[in-house]
């Protein structure tokens, strides 16, 4: 563009102040390229970060392998179909996840958490290594388990296995360690009244939880083994792999299975007698029934002694079989 003979040109000015301001934004491209390429400035890195001998970076490739952020959302980006996981790891701790992940479909109960928490490497995780030390250090878990635990979730039974879930584990306890500048916002329920925004401290929980006693209250009658035994079944998170119908869960349904023949992956049958669903409890990687991944199943002699466990093999033959 030229200008007209007798007038003021400010062409040459405003071309000047252009190529300056390109200038100036390619020098600032060429220094943010530069700093993306300099250390982490003391952020959390998935290679830093490892669970159980397994390092984030395994984990992340389960997430993108089972498509969890198709429901669930980390660092802002995902579906809100399911809760934010960004947090999660530093809410719930290392011992409510392992007793999740591998039976989704149900939320865990306490016993499920205390059974992971004999192992010692999940309680070196989780800094404590009594149920009762664990609720109070992760309120959140406390929460999950006494408004939920043993009922169902919307999230199906995906098929982790043990290192799967060791690795998501990983992820997830990195993702809790990074500076996400207050990712995931807090939610404002005040007002709220649904039980769900009602607050849960520690302190609550365990008021809630104590026992009470009116005055003059007769004796309760005692349980039957049968009504015992499904109360067992419904703490220790037995529910979460097993149906109490037909239908086959992480483990075997129930229902007709006692007297029943069972495969075995190594070829032999077996009758689920008394003695044989004694043993599963106690050792479920003697006899894997055929079918089923061995080390999904963790042993409860640390957890239930011989009276719940013959109650509990009471529940399972009142629902049917031989």
């Amino acid at each position: 563009m030229s200008c007209k003979p007798g007038e003021l040109c400010y062409e040459g000015v405003k071309r000047r102040r252009a190529l300056a301001a390109l200038g100036l934004m390619a020098l600032i491209f060429v220094a943010l390229s530069a700093v993306s390429f300099l250390d982490s400035r003391g952020q959390a890195v998935p290679s830093a970060v490892d669970y159980a001998g397994v390092d984030a970076v395994a984990g992340k490739r389960v997430i993108q392998a089972y498509n969890c952020m198709g429901c669930h959302t980390i660092v802002g980006n995902g579906a809100y179909f399911g809760p934010d996981l960004t947090k999660l790891y530093a809410a719930v701790g290392p011992a409510w996840l392992e007793a999740f992940l591998p039976s989704a479909g149900a939320w865990p109960a306490s016993g499920a958490v205390k059974l992971k928490l004999q192992d010692k490497a999940i309680a070196g995780e989780a800094g404590v290594d009594t149920i009762e030390a664990y609720m109070e250090k992760y309120p959140a878990a406390a929460e999950r388990i006494d408004r939920r635990g043993g009922t169902a979730t919307h999230m199906p039974n995906l098929p982790f296995s043990r290192s799967d879930v060791q690795e998501l584990v990983a992820f997830l306890k990195y993702t809790s360690e990074m500076n996400t500048e207050g990712w995931p916002p807090v939610p404002k329920v005040d007002g709220l009244t649904f039980r769900e925004a009602t607050p849960m401290p520690v302190a609550a929980r365990q008021a809630a939880l104590a026992p009470t006693e009116e005055a003059g209250q007769a004796t309760a009658t005692p349980k039957s083994a049968t009504a015992h035994g499904a109360e067992l079944v419904e703490e220790n998170g037995c529910t979460a792999c097993h149906a109490p119908t037909k239908e086959n869960l992480v483990g075997p349904g129930w229902d007709g299975l006692y007297g029943s023949t069972v495969k075995l992956a190594d070829g032999s049958s077996v009758v689920a007698d008394d003695a044989y669903l004694t043993e599963k409890i106690l050792k479920p990687e003697a006899r894997v029934v055929e079918g089923y991944e061995a080390g999904v199943m963790p042993s409860f002699a640390e957890i239930l002694d011989a009276d719940q466990i013959a109650d509990i093999v009471a529940y399972i033959r009142s629902l049917g079989g031989n």
